[in-house]
Formats: structure tokens, C-alpha cells, sequence
């Protein structure tokens, strides 16, 4: 009977660890190529009418961004606010052209070939 309530607690403490993980780990940045762009321009803006009426505002940028080793790509990309000048933005691609989250980052944080970019 021991054995099987240590058992039965090993499989309750692996159930709410895998739990803990599938809370905590964020999939949209999971695995993802990083690209840098810096904002200087206002995002496109597009406004929409949710299913209960509600007005919501999505802004849209397309630009040039820089790989780690300085190789520039055309990103598009949205953000549910207009994004501050002078930003630096680490995007998080999927498929090399879909862009899935982005962090804000500062200019020492880029890598060396990036800032060369943005000089």
C-alpha cells in the first residue's frame, strides 16, 4: 500500500510540473529565429469593429530588419498600440517572414553587427 501512494505522489508531482511548464512557457518565442528593427516611423493604422461592437485599433509596420550577422530582410508586422520612436525591437520570427512576438531591447543589448546597421 506504501508503494502505491509513493506512486500515486511521483505521478501528481509530474502532472503539476507539466503543468507549472505548459503555464509558464511562452510558444510564440519557444524556438524562434530573432531578427532587430528600429522604430522610426508610426505604425500604419487599421481599425476594426469586434463581434460586440467594440472599436479596437491594430498598427501595422513594414521594414527593414537585421539578422545577428547584419543580413537585411523585409519584416511586416503589427502591435496593438502605436510603437515609440526610437525603439529597438527584437522580433521573433517562424518560417523566416511570420512574425510571432517581439520584445523591446536596448541598443547595447543588439548584437555588434546590428548596431553597425543602425548607426
Amino acid at each position: 500500500m506504501k508503494k502505491l501512494f509513493i506512486a500515486f505522489g511521483v505521478v501528481l508531482a509530474l502532472f503539476v510540473a507539466g503543468l507549472v511548464v505548459l503555464a509558464t512557457v511562452d510558444y510564440n518565442r519557444l524556438g524562434k529565429e530573432n531578427v532587430y528593427v528600429h522604430i522610426t516611423e508610426d505604425g500604419v493604422e487599421d481599425r476594426f469593429v469586434a463581434g460586440d461592437g467594440a472599436v479596437h485599433n491594430m498598427y501595422w509596420y513594414e521594414q527593414s530588419a537585421y539578422d545577428e550577422n547584419g543580413n537585411e530582410m523585409q519584416v511586416k508586422f503589427s502591435a496593438h498600440k502605436n510603437l515609440r520612436h526610437n525603439a529597438y525591437l527584437m522580433l521573433y520570427l517562424k518560417n523566416r517572414n511570420e512574425v510571432t512576438s517581439f520584445d523591446e531591447v536596448q541598443f547595447d543589448d543588439l548584437p555588434t553587427n546590428v548596431q553597425a546597421q543602425f548607426k
